[in-house]
């Protein structure tokens, strides 16, 4: 997968994680048909109709109880996931759960992360 300037500008903080992002976003584009990538200032936005998950370098737990590196996944769901891989899950507005996830391993993008992203954007297309 080639990446490009604005990808590699995003990382020049903490370069390690790369390879997790490359990861993460190969399993997006294979898992969600239509999905697209857009690099933001804080961070990498997926969508396909509609946002529905993204990858940052936000510190999701304290910095001692991050891997390094590590990639923040946050993704959102109609409820809230009841999983020890969540490090934070918050309900911005009623049935809508806002999950933060550290990944600190490209074997922690595996099928059960990918089916949460997989139903983030099946949650997100069907938003009025």
């Amino acid at each position: 997968m080639d990446i490009d300037g604005q990808v590699l500008s995003f990382f020049s903080p903490m370069p390690a994680a790369l390879p997790l992002y490359q990861e993460l976003e190969r399993r997006i584009l294979a898992a969600v048909p239509g999905a697209v990538r857009k690099v933001q200032k804080t961070q990498i936005a997926f969508s396909s109709r509609r946002l529905f998950a993204c990858a940052s370098l936000m510190r999701v737990r304290k910095a001692k109880d991050l891997p390094s590196p590590y990639l923040a996944v946050t993704f959102g769901l109609p409820y809230r996931l009841d999983s020890p891989r969540v490090s934070v899950a918050v309900e911005p507005y009623p049935g809508r759960w806002t999950h933060h996830v550290a990944v600190g391993d490209a074997a922690e993008i595996d099928g059960e992360l990918v089916g949460w992203l997989q139903e983030a954007a099946a949650f997100s297309a069907a938003k009025r």
